[in-house]
């Protein structure tokens, strides 16, 4: 099979604006939505961590699911995350959520358990089994504290319902292991904005990106200079990210990301407890470093 063209280039994963209240505010979903289309990304990825999915509930994500597909104008492919530590859960949920105009689920691995290598290919296997829309694994050691070892990717990547991985691992050798030995229409995402040069050197395909929610234009040309080999002006606008990668995640992410979305006037910078707002401090570094690159 070739490729699935549908997920190369740029997926942005969208937060999840909220008012003072910590209500959804569906009013600024509307404006990112379509700030970052407008901005050029490939694909929206909808209730992914960045989308703070641990703090919203199944309703809440039903009903985000459902005006993210109305309110995508420019018909971009979807990718719904859905994953979770109890098989069962993740399978009846599967069940139970409407993925009509879903073009692909996103499957964190299971964390807290800590399950084997083998309980993660049966986990996957179980999912992609009842999902009726393709899945890409999401390996995340940082959060989930297990990593997902090449091997296994490469074991689920024979299912015929499994098609691709974002990967934040942050090793390269393991990138490059991947790039050499999946399938040929295995799509490789990068989970790390910071390694998406060096990762599309290797072999792979794109990014499911934090910062193309503020920086759209930008993330979006980065990349795709780098899939089209003009790996010059891909580095240049990389290490212009560099200081912005390190201090989204100072406070966790969506934190920092969500205080550039405030800065630039596209929603407010609300997060759910247990997180708490960008300190001014934070806030401060964020908008001079936006100013110092011209990313305002």
């Amino acid at each position: 099979m070739p490729l699935d063209e549908r997920f190369k280039g740029v997926g942005a994963a969208l937060i999840t604006p909220f008012d003072e209240h910590q209500e959804i505010d569906y009013a600024g979903l509307r404006k990112l939505i379509e700030f970052v289309s407008e901005g050029g990304v490939d694909y929206l990825v909808v209730q992914g961590t960045t989308g703070e999915s641990p703090t919203i509930s199944t309703e809440e994500k039903n009903e985000i699911l459902a005006f993210s597909k109305k309110h995508n104008t420019k018909e971009l492919p979807i990718v719904y995350g859905l994953g979770g530590n109890d098989t069962r859960s993740v399978l009846e949920t599967i069940r139970k959520t409407d993925l009509n105009g879903v073009d692909a689920i996103l499957s964190v691995c299971p964390y807290y358990n800590k399950p084997t290598q083998e309980g993660i290919i049966a986990h996957f296997t179980a999912i992609a089994d009842a999902s009726p829309v393709p899945v890409l694994l999401y390996n995340v050691p940082g959060r989930t504290v297990i990593n997902m070892k090449a091997e296994t990717i490469l074991k689920l990547a024979e299912h015929p319902n499994i098609i691709g991985i974002k990967d934040a691992g942050g090793s390269i050798e393991q990138s490059m292991e991947l790039a050499a030995n999946a399938p040929k229409d295995f799509i490789l995402l990068s989970g790390d904005d910071n390694l998406v040069t060096t990762m599309v050197s290797v072999g792979w395909h794109g990014v499911i990106s934090v910062i193309a929610n503020a920086f759209p234009r930008e993330f979006t040309d980065l990349t795709w200079h780098a899939l089209e080999g003009n790996f010059k002006d891909a580095a240049t606008l990389q290490l212009a990210f560099l200081e912005f990668d390190t201090l989204l995640y100072i406070e966790s992410n969506p934190v920092g990301i969500k205080k550039c979305l405030e800065i630039k006037g596209i929603c407010s910078s609300e997060v759910r407890l247990p997180l708490l707002k960008a300190s001014a401090q934070l806030g401060e570094k964020l908008e001079k470093a936006m100013v110092r690159e011209g990313f305002m």
